[in-house]
């Protein structure tokens, strides 16, 4: 029956529309009779895509890897100079892997894995802060130490991270000792100058084995989930494979390209994250759950390429630390640092004394109208469960 175009969806296919134009099939879904992106509440039909869905439900996932959808794929590449084969499809697996585990100030930490850089940064953020009373600090001050940590971590994520099928990627980044010794480095009165990757214990032996949607749930019986999704950028690759409805994604941009050489988003890889066969691209997904005494009380994530990392700790310091509400956690001004570039990214509404409390301290500062969308569903003090979705995204779309 499909759905109402939001203001924010609206906007961003504005954004790529000239893109979209490349591709008939994606035109006849995105644009109308002109060429023009659909406006804000005009109601999307995706007539295909429901077909595509009603197939995989009938027939399982083997419709998708290795029936027709996979087949039709095969031959539009082929006759489009795509690169995609049906034996991609058919040879594609689903990896189970260990859930990165962490405390903070009490409360379990659950992550997610590499290639994911989520989980392990979070968790390396967090015990940086550790070491800090953040609920102590004035508001500059807190806003820079937080800052700092990211720093740090980013350029760690930098060196270390990538696929570990592939890769030795070090337990030790979420070591607390690792983390202390980091916090050590950072001063109150001025920026860091002159990060670099660090070195964590047992770095050689031991070892871990723009278009997203978050969705975070939980259920009277005690379930529990945390779902990140992605196309990476808005639209993906703006390829939609005729008759299927579904949008192709562009994810090899989370690959680490070349030495030095950023990607969509600004960020830095080594050789951890550099293209290989059958090797699974770098990811800032954090779909996260926190424990209490062995028991979940909450689901968090976020969407925002890199920002997804920076805005699931600044959620739990909010909450954890600050005793904020979950509403007003998710709706307190954001920073964001990525080590590279060497900018200190904030939102418009973090307030003018804070900012110039980190302009004093040599932070680059750059503002930004908001920073990425996080979703989560807590346990309240009363037993019962409270679901806060973005807040800048319903001001949006009002």
């Amino acid at each position: 029956q499909g759905f109402p175009f939001s203001a924010s969806s609206s906007q961003r296919l504005q954004a790529v529309a000239s893109a979209i134009t490349q591709f008939p099939a994606s035109s006849a879904i995105f644009l109308d009779a002109d060429g023009s992106p659909w406006p804000a509440r005009h109601h999307l039909i995706q007539k295909d895509l429901a077909q595509t869905y009603r197939a995989i439900a009938k027939q399982g996932v083997d419709y998708f890897y290795r029936g027709d959808f996979a087949k039709v794929v095969d031959q539009w590449m082929k006759e489009n100079g795509g690169i995609v084969r049906y034996d991609d499809f058919s040879n594609y697996q689903m990896k189970l892997r260990e859930a990165v585990m962490s405390q903070y100030r009490g409360y379990g930490i659950v992550g997610f894995p590499p290639p994911s850089s989520g989980g392990i940064h979070v968790a390396q953020i967090l015990n940086i802060l550790a070491s800090f009373e953040l609920a102590e600090l004035s508001e500059g001050d807190r806003y820079h130490v937080l800052v700092e940590a990211m720093k740090i971590a980013f350029a760690d994520r930098a060196h270390f991270l990538g696929d570990t099928d592939f890769v030795p990627v070090p337990k030790g980044l979420i070591d607390s000792e690792y983390a202390k010794q980091l916090a050590q480095t950072i001063t109150f009165d001025s920026v860091a100058t002159d990060i670099q990757h660090g070195k964590p214990p047992g770095a050689d032996i031991d070892l871990f084995g723009k278009h997203t949607t978050h969705i975070s749930a939980a259920d009277k019986w005690g379930n529990w989930v945390a779902i990140t999704t992605t196309v990476n950028t808005s639209y993906g690759s703006k390829v939609v494979i005729p008759s299927t409805g579904v949008v192709m994604n562009n994810q090899m941009d989370d690959f680490s390209i070349k030495a030095n050489v950023p990607n969509a988003f600004g960020l830095l890889g080594g050789e951890a994250n550099q293209i290989e066969p059958g090797k699974r691209p770098l990811s800032s997904m954090s779909p996260t759950l926190v424990l209490k005494d062995g028991k979940p009380i909450m689901s968090l994530g976020a969407a925002g390429g890199p920002t997804i990392i920076t805005q699931v700790v600044q959620a739990l310091i909010g909450i954890i630390d600050l005793g904020m509400l979950p509403q007003q956690a998710l709706a307190a001004s954001r920073v964001h640092h990525q080590w590279q570039p060497d900018v200190t990214f904030i939102e418009k509404t973090l307030a003018e004394a804070v900012q110039l409390s980190l302009q004093k301290r040599g932070h680059k500062i750059h503002v930004r109208n908001y920073l990425g969308a996080t979703q989560a569903v807590m346990l309240g003090e009363d037993g019962q469960l409270v679901a806060v979705t973005e807040p800048r995204v319903i001001k949006q779309n009002q």
